[in-house]
């Protein structure tokens, strides 16, 4: 088996640090080789706030995962999220110096790195640059200028930034680890890859990835990311109710949510109970299910009308930026009963839960295929259409001969052009070398 074929994503979550090694088979899905989970430690609403607890937690996710499949591995593609990152819409130009030369990449780049340059609140950095919607002088509406005439170049982009600290401490930890960086990727978009479809992204968009830390949301409209927003609530802070409004202990409270809750209240009957043992010789407690919906509803509620407040920032409003597909739930926090009603019933937009199986090998474990997984099957999609573009880009050179001058000389082949994110994964390597 060659082990240049494979990758590895790494998701660093609020609850759970997951491990995920695989390849493409024959069919192009993916064949998941070994997977390790590990109760994260050390992270809290999606930020390192423990070096020692992560990378302890990091190790024992890819331990497990070598264990399973057998495979040594050097590197991740690596999720970053947290309440730090914000997003902004900015617009650029450049004026070209000889209009009657074609558009070129090398102008786009230089459009790109324009736009990196913005100047940002002390502590962020820009983490992706996404171009959106290119303007020739003055012609609108398009997506892909290079090879038109033009002397003027602009630009809408979507802009990424986070805290500069804690990108670095995620850095850290994997480096300590034991670990290479193979790519980094902003979670929602990872997330996005493995449940949504082309036809959805074109229709417009939500993707909802409900975490235990925090809520994600990505945004898609004509197949382009229009809008990412990072809301600091999720599934920890509806556990952390019921332990406030039952009295009981925090893993009492987990089981309860997963195995009782719902986030409908008008579900369950009045006389419905469990009874939960008391500690240490204490007597048990009952608690009505009636009551466990409805502290769930109750925070439930808070977290949908927050991302769709966002949504309407976005502009889901206006005919143009209507979002036909409606809302993809996914995430740990999709698995709550009735929350995909719940969300149709608030935002009174069609609503799925997503799930990455449509992405994995038929044999893969059930388990794997459920929301809660959808982000690391992302982050291991990510990597392998990197591995799949790096073979295309090799087939390519070893196809094209070199060139030759008129007078016989060789002349060496351009190298291939890099996509937004390696340019930014290189990028971000350099600047962890660099704070070491």
């Amino acid at each position: 088996m060659e082990n240049n074929d494979i990758s590895v994503g790494l998701d660093i979550g609020t609850t759970k640090i997951v491990a995920m090694i695989g390849r493409r088979n024959e069919y192009g899905k993916i064949e998941l080789l070994g997977t390790g989970k590990a109760k994260s430690l050390g992270v809290h609403r999606g930020v390192v706030n423990n070096i020692t607890q992560t990378i302890q937690s990091i190790q024992a996710a890819v331990d497990e995962a070598i264990a399973v499949s057998g495979i040594k591995i050097t590197e991740a593609v690596v999720g970053i999220a947290g309440q730090h990152i914000r997003s902004l819409q900015h617009s650029d130009y450049i004026t070209r110096p000889n209009s009657e030369d074609v558009i070129s990449d090398e102008d786009l780049e230089k459009l790109e790195k324009q736009v990196y340059k913005l100047v940002m609140l002390p502590g962020e950095e820009i983490i992706h640059v996404l171009p959106q919607e290119f303007k020739v002088d003055g012609q609108a509406e398009i997506t892909e200028p290079v090879g038109m005439y033009g002397g003027r170049l602009e630009a809408n982009f979507h802009v990424v930034v986070g805290q500069v600290s804690s990108i670095r401490n995620i850095g850290r930890c994997i480096k300590s680890a034991g670990l290479n960086l193979a790519g980094i990727t902003l979670e929602p978009l990872a997330s996005a890859e493995a449940v949504l479809s082309t036809e959805e992204k074109e229709a417009g968009v939500a993707l909802i990835d409900i975490g235990g830390g925090t809520t994600d949301l990505a945004i898609f409209k004509n197949g382009i990311i229009r809008h990412t927003a990072v809301v600091p609530f999720g599934g920890n802070v509806i556990t952390e109710d019921i332990k406030e409004g039952c009295s009981i202990i925090e893993k009492q409270a987990e089981l309860l949510k997963t195995k009782f809750g719902s986030a409908w209240p008008g579900e369950n009957k009045d006389n419905e109970i469990v009874s939960i043992p008391g500690l240490r010789g204490r007597d048990p407690k009952e608690i009505t299910l009636k009551n466990l919906s409805k502290i769930i509803h109750a925070r439930v509620v808070e977290i949908i009308e927050q991302v769709f407040l966002e949504i309407k920032n976005y502009g889901h409003e206006e005919p143009k930026k209507k979002l036909i597909a409606g809302i993809v739930l996914t995430g740990g926090g999709a698995q709550l009963k009735h929350i995909k009603q719940l969300v149709e019933y608030i935002t009174g937009m069609d609503t799925r839960i997503g799930y990455p199986n449509e992405n994995l090998a038929g044999d893969s474990d059930e388990s794997l295929s459920s929301p809660q997984y959808a982000t690391a099957v992302g982050l291991l999609m990510n990597g392998l259409n990197k591995i799949d573009k790096n073979k295309e880009k090799d087939s390519q050179l070893e196809k094209e001969e070199p060139l030759k001058e008129e007078n016989g000389d060789e002349v060496e082949a351009k190298e291939p052009k890099k996509s937004i994110f390696e340019k930014w994964g290189d990028k971000f390597r350099d600047f962890l070398d660099n704070a070491e």
